[in-house]
């Protein structure tokens, strides 16, 4: 039976990676997108050219109501959902004193409530079939913290927490939950890094160099795999060693 994967977030970036790693690997994908229109209709041309099975939704992934009408339909049409891949995510640079309540909200809702809803819709059909595996996209920041993307590491530290408790909880219905914590990646959140900050941040890095976004992509897939079938409520940080 053909697995199927629902990606989060999947017109670009690190999504974008994924859609096609799991659909090159046999996977039915779907993906949500939302301003990325244009995107991820030329994603789902240039893997169905490939005679693969890919589609896409359009969702606000910060609306609750959206979710559970986009991910009804998506059920109704695929039946279940194996794979669960939350990648759908903004930033936000700046300093914690000046940033407004709207704004802190705003990047709650993208970040972290997306995971919640999204994962709420598909966990009761993964957890009545007893097997199902989630894999939820954190940062490295959600370990340490960053200046100046305060909100940010909140964000992506709850999603942390998120992992590990519901990994419990879902773990006795047989399903997996795990996290995966890029470091910098070259994917268009960090497009307005500058040569000399690219530079920098790969000399920090201990395999001196910014990583793929394929890189996290082939990680995320591993754990949804019959290869991480023992790993739950882990956090694997794809960051070259910048985090150790």
């Amino acid at each position: 039976m053909r697995r199927i994967a629902l990606i989060t977030g999947g017109s670009r970036g690190i999504g974008a990676a994924c859609v096609r790693r799991f659909a090159r690997s046999g996977y039915a994908v779907v993906f949500l997108a939302n301003r990325s229109v244009d995107a991820a209709e030329a994603l789902k041309a240039e893997l169905r050219a490939e005679g693969l099975d890919v589609d896409y939704r359009v969702c606000d992934v910060s609306n609750g109501a959206q979710v559970r009408d986009v991910i009804g339909g998506i059920l109704r049409t695929y039946r279940r959902i194996d794979a669960l891949v939350n990648c759908a995510g903004v930033a936000h640079i700046g300093l914690f004193t000046d940033m407004t309540e709207e704004e802190w909200d705003a990047l709650f809702a993208v970040n972290v409530r997306s995971v919640f809803s999204v994962t709420k819709a598909v966990l009761p059909g993964m957890i009545s079939r007893q097997t199902g595996a989630v894999v939820n996209v954190s940062s490295m920041w959600g370990e340490v913290g960053a200046s100046c993307e305060v909100a940010y590491s909140a964000t992506k530290a709850a999603i942390i927490g998120l992992t590990k408790a519901l990994a419990k909880e879902a773990g006795p219905s047989g399903v997996r939950i795990n996290c995966v914590t890029p470091g910098v990646i070259d994917t268009d959140m960090n497009a307005q890094l500058t040569d000399e900050d690219r530079e920098a941040l790969a000399d920090e890095t201990p395999l001196g160099r910014i990583g793929d976004a394929d890189e996290v992509a082939q990680t995320i897939l591993f754990l949804c795999s019959e290869g991480a079938s023992f790993i739950t409520g882990q956090v694997l940080g794809v960051s070259g060693g910048l985090v150790i």
